[in-house]
């Protein structure tokens, strides 16, 4: 009996001690769980703060900017600033024309120093600026690229009009300001089929056109390309032939827009452009071939409904040229 009551407290230690051991190595193997946790998180925060930066996609590309982005300078692309006025983001430095803002980004330009002309940076003052990231325009040679990447990360905005919406989404992107290029965007869509719905019927057969005057030539453009975007991309108005054929900007004579004979025609027209020719624009009205188009003569000829600084594609060109279209032609 005292072997068996022997035998019965042995086999009870033994459990206790199972336990115990089980116990223990529980303990060890959260802990251990818990070390390996933290020596992740603390990884994972030591490389972001390390690093500090984080990649965007554009147009197929990949850049690496800074996580925060706070300075920005433009060079180059008028593009980018028509999408700072539209966004309200303020550059640390931008586009001086003729050694001043352009009144047209005065919204967005009280704290910014000048960096040069649209084609010519100042490469010093650009870095004296230290911006965070730069954005260039892709009619930059590679010149000019390789020395703006050495000074910080450099983005090539599109000159492309088809890709407006790519360009306002990467400077949004870039300030955080996702939400509002989206309203942006909708609201605009939203009135182009508004506008569309009025104008299919009001100018069915009829033609409208869109030139520029350029040294004191007249020049049409590709139906893509410059307000002939909005014209016959999104308005879906007729082409007429002379912008079907045009390749690329293309001059036109006074005696081709007259076998056009658009019915409603928007001219633009600046100074800057006409230095050698400042009486171009009059000239151009006074002309007998050009009075006897049916714009002229049914007083459907209207001159510089933009600034003539805007570029035409990006969003900020496409919503005021189309508040000028609901203005003058949906009456």
């Amino acid at each position: 009996m005292k072997k068996k009551f022997l035998f019965i407290s042995f086999i009870a230690l033994f459990i206790l001690i199972l336990a115990a051991c089980g116990e223990k190595k529980a303990v060890e193997e959260e802990s251990s769980t818990d070390t390996r946790k933290e020596d992740v998180t603390q990884t994972k925060e030591e490389s972001t703060n390390e690093n500090g930066t984080r990649t965007i996609e554009y147009l197929g590309e990949s850049y690496e900017v800074p996580e925060k982005v706070e300075r920005i300078v433009v060079t180059g692309a008028m593009e980018a600033m028509e999408d700072m006025v539209v966004l309200d983001v303020h550059p640390v430095g931008a586009i001086a024309i003729g050694g001043k803002f352009p009144e047209l980004y005065a919204s967005v330009t009280d704290k910014a120093e000048s960096i040069g002309e649209k084609i010519k940076p100042n490469f010093e003052k650009i870095v004296e600026l230290n911006p965070d990231v730069i954005l260039g325009s892709t009619k930059f040679p590679e010149e000019v690229q390789s020395k703006l990447e050495k000074i910080a990360p450099t983005i090539l905005v599109s000159h492309i009009s088809t890709n407006w919406e790519s360009n306002l989404n990467l400077l949004a992107e870039l300030t955080g300001k996702q939400a509002d290029a989206e309203k942006i965007l909708s609201t605009y869509k939203a009135d182009i089929e508004a506008v569309k719905s009025t104008l299919t019927e009001k100018l069915q057969d009829q033609k409208v056109a869109a030139i520029r005057i350029r040294g004191g030539q007249a020049y049409v453009y590709p139906k893509e390309v410059f307000l002939n975007a909005v014209l016959y991309g999104e308005l879906s108005l007729a082409v007429p032939d002379e912008v079907a054929k045009a390749k690329s900007q293309e001059a036109i004579s006074v005696e081709q827009l007259a076998d056009m004979n658009p019915d409603y025609l928007f001219v633009q027209f600046s100074t800057d452009e006409n230095a050698d020719a400042p009486n171009a624009l009059e000239d151009f009205k006074k002309n007998p071939i050009i009075q006897n188009i049916t714009a002229f003569k049914n007083d459907q000829v209207f001159v510089n409904v933009l600034d003539p600084l805007m570029e035409g594609g990006p969003a900020y060109s496409r919503i005021k040229f189309l508040e000028a279209i609901q203005q003058n032609l949906v009456k």
